[in-house]
């Protein structure tokens, strides 16, 4: 067994780096100086004043001055054989030869030098030599002339490789290569897990995409009849719905190369990379064709041109958009390449980049509705391995209107995190509710410090809340009401609203009522007011608004709306309207909601004792559920066409 696992483990050798190279060099030129200047057989040190000794005692044959600087002494065979300078070998590095001297020295003026010895000889009558020679340091000066060119190449080396992001090595980490696509080939040979089969909902998008791919791998079957392959495809719709998962589908399914990348990967701070990185983006997918490329939040370089640029000069992002379109469909032809691009800001793209020629198709990615939200449940259920009972997919898919996909997901890992907090064994039914309003109300804050006053008005706001909801036929049913403190509020009240395509005035007008219920409820018992309904006033200003300006829901403004759809409005300094119009508008949103104000307070008027019921039941047990107001007000006189999922007990 050990020699099959010396087998199997693969080859872990050390990567040879180049900075080795640098080192080597390094240490050799400063090896090289130093043999060059004879450092490493250097002679014992001595003095001027024991030189001199040296020499009144006739123990010195001659004398060389190198470079007028330094003396090398030779002694005289008589004079090597004293102890005293026996002991001076010794302590040599290596052992002298016939062409090394016995001492050396530095001396100061020459000068003064020539003059000593020159007395010295004539009082003792000496014949010692006094001998001039030079010594040049080949290899010192060539690493001094070099060293300056080296030093500036590795601080270029260097700086090219910071800007290029640090990378070494491979085309994509150098400077030259800035204007490469950084886009991610998936192809045949990529292991991609997504399939059309994880994408739950979705299933009109899912029909158009899958055509797509279906046209890349059998081409004859269309081409037979004359089509033609679409140049591209636009992805549209609110964050979270499952765009880019859709695109990793056609990545796992198609047969063909798939190029993926994300629209901010043009931008660059170099002026014209984004352009170049279009052209050979197109160019490996011309290569590699039939191919497919996948730009994801296109938005970041299909603005519409002309809109932002306040001061007139070359933007850079035109320049790439530019780029595109003339690849998609400019003068030349890109044969069997399909871009799939995703955004959710299409009022803002360009108009050229919209037409057909350019994305053929813009498939509209919505919210799932609540058959497509229990397929999305039952995809995710799948991971959470430990589970206390067989879930109700339908249940949950109630319990979650207007939620994405990936709030769904949210909601099934979630569910896993509350369990595994309360040291549970399993996720169970309870834990994916709290999840639900985890998300929705945020974290509980049960220590939050409430004075009984405020604890009281809170529970007399979300009860008029409950109440008013109750009365009204086209209000949203009434699924919870806490007035535990969740994230920013201090309570709260869950409805389960009814799907609607459409929505008529009379509708919008009993969810504004319900709305300000709370407030209503605040005037009638208290008979003053809070800040507390802050987020009710946000929420009713914006449907008032609404009906005015968008939907033309009332009478005096009339069939108007003053909604651009383009999005080019954004751009405007000015109001689509008169001074005298923008009067009428203000007026008429003021009037809807304190007509509906006055209507919430007659309601609970009326139902005061049962309001304070309710508010006194909360105050108990400060989360009630639909039972609980069944038992103050009875059954609702309502026929909902949608079934009203009740909390369990």
């Amino acid at each position: 067994m050990a020699k099959e696992n010396k087998k199997m483990e693969p080859n872990k050798k050390p990567k040879f780096s180049a900075y080795w190279i640098y080192a080597i060099i390094i240490v050799g030129f400063l090896a090289l100086n130093f043999m060059g200047g004879s450092g490493w057989n250097s002679a014992p040190k001595t003095t001027t004043s024991n030189f001199q000794e040296f020499l009144r005692n006739g123990e010195v044959d001659k004398v060389v001055i190198l470079n007028r600087r330094d003396a090398k002494v030779y002694l005289t065979q008589e004079a090597k054989s004293l102890e005293k300078h026996q002991s001076k070998k010794n302590k040599s590095l290596l052992p002298s030869t016939a062409n090394e001297p016995d001492y050396q020295f530095e001396f100061g003026d020459l000068q003064n030098f020539e003059n000593q010895i020159a007395k010295i000889k004539s009082e003792k009558g000496l014949e010692t030599q006094v001998i001039y020679d030079t010594e040049n340091n080949f290899w010192g000066e060539i690493l001094i002339t070099l060293l300056p060119f080296a030093l500036i190449i590795g601080v270029w080396i260097f700086i090219m490789r910071r800007m290029s992001g640090g990378a070494s090595g491979g085309a994509g980490g150098q400077i030259f290569n800035i204007g490469k696509s950084k886009a991610k080939l998936f192809d045949q040979n990529t292991d991609v897990k997504v399939s059309f089969k994880n994408v739950a909902g979705l299933e009109g998008a899912k029909e158009e995409v899958e055509e797509i791919v279906d046209f890349l791998k059998n081409p004859d079957k269309y081409t037979s009849l004359g089509g033609k392959i679409p140049k591209g495809a636009l992805l549209v719709g609110p964050p979270g719905t499952g765009k880019t998962l859709l695109a990793k589908a056609v990545a796992g399914e198609a047969k063909v190369p798939f190029f993926s990348l994300s629209g901010s990967d043009f931008v660059e701070m170099f002026v014209g990379v984004g352009a170049s990185r279009v052209r050979d983006l197109f160019k490996q997918a011309k290569e590699k064709s039939p191919a497919i490329i996948f730009i994801d939040e296109i938005d970041a370089i299909g603005r519409a041109r002309g809109k932002s640029n306040f001061s007139g000069s070359n933007d850079e992002r035109e320049n790439t958009l530019n780029q595109l379109l003339t690849e998609m469909d400019g003068f030349g032809t890109n044969t069997n390449v399909i871009v799939i691009a995703a955004t959710n800001r299409a009022d803002v793209l360009d108009k050229a980049l919209m037409r057909a020629g350019r994305f053929d198709r813009q498939i509209y990615v919505d919210l799932p509705d609540v058959r497509e939200r229990k397929e999305i449940f039952e995809v995710h259920l799948k991971p959470l391995t430990k589970l206390e009972e067989e879930l109700d997919t339908e249940f949950l898919a109630k319990q979650t209107p207007g939620f994405s996909g990936a709030d769904i997901a949210n909601v099934c890992n979630e569910a896993a995190l509350i369990a595994a907090r309360k040291g549970k064994a399993a996720v169970g039914k309870q834990d994916f509710l709290d999840a639900v309003d985890r998300i929705v109300g945020g974290l509980e804050k049960k220590n939050k410090i409430i004075t009984p006053d405020e604890k009281r008005a809170i529970a007399f706001h979300e009860a008029g809340h409950a109440t008013v909801s109750w009365m009204l036929e086209h209000a949203a049913p009434l699924v919870k009401v806490t007035i535990v403190p969740r994230g920013q509020s201090l309570g709260a009240a869950w409805y389960l609203p009814e799907e609607r395509l459409i929505v008529r005035p009379n509708q919008m007008l009993d969810e504004m009522c319900a709305t300000l219920g709370g407030r209503a409820a605040e005037k009638v018992i208290f008979n003053e007011i809070s800040t507390g309904a802050l987020s009710d006033l946000e929420k009713v200003t914006k449907q008032a608004r609404a009906m005015v300006t968008i939907y033309g829901l009332n009478d005096k403004v009339g069939n108007l709306t003053y909604y651009d759809s383009s999005g080019q409005s954004e751009y405007n300094f000015t109001k689509p309207y008169s001074e005298q119009t923008s009067e009428l508008i203000d007026k008429e949103i003021s009037n809807i909601i304190e007509e509906q104000y006055q209507r919430a307070i007659e309601l609970l008027e009326n139902n005061k004792d049962k309001l304070t019921e309710l508010a006194e039941v909360l105050l108990e047990k400060e989360v009630i559920f639909k039972d609980n107001l069944e038992k103050i007000f009875g059954k609702r006189p309502f026929n909902n066409k949608e079934e009203v999922i009740t909390e369990p007990s």
